[in-house]
């Protein structure tokens, strides 16, 4: 994500969203089964893979909610965002080369700077991969007060 945005509690309001557009590449499922840990055979062999009835290896779910992780904390809140729960519903699998968006939309603000936020997890095609929501703590402060690299 080249892009980092911010976006404070008070400038958060309830159906707000943002999109995020990308390519799975198996240089990413293969990065993250080396970061991860998981070389589970459904993710790094394609040969196993389409044996088990896929039509080629498949992402980890957990790469697909880092990239939400991701967009929270780059996109929506932004900067400074506390990450406290996620809940998840893996759907369908991802394959490499396919394009995907990532869209968070804010859902609910609650006390204390805290904000439930929809996320999903879609093929370009509409289909859902993963959805589920995230709570974070949103920043405090505007981006106009963040301090410039």
């Amino acid at each position: 994500m080249s892009t980092e945005t911010r976006y404070s509690y008070d400038e958060l309001h309830e159906g707000q969203q943002c999109e995020i557009k990308r390519q799975l590449l198996a240089e990413d499922i293969d990065a993250f089964a080396d970061a991860s840990g998981d070389q589970n055979p459904l993710h790094t062999d394609a040969d196993f893979a389409r044996a088990a009835g896929f039509k080629d290896r498949i992402a980890h779910g957990m790469l697909l909610a880092s990239w939400i992780s991701a967009a929270l904390a780059h996109s929506l809140p932004g900067r400074g965002t506390v990450y406290l729960r996620q809940d998840l519903e893996f759907r369908q699998p991802a394959l490499p080369g396919d394009h995907l968006v990532i869209l968070l939309t804010v859902r609910e603000k609650k006390r204390r700077r805290r904000v439930i936020i929809d996320c999903k997890v879609c093929h370009e095609d509409g289909r859902e991969l993963l959805r589920g929501s995230a709570e974070v703590i949103a920043p405090p402060q505007t981006a106009a007060t963040t301090p410039q690299a």
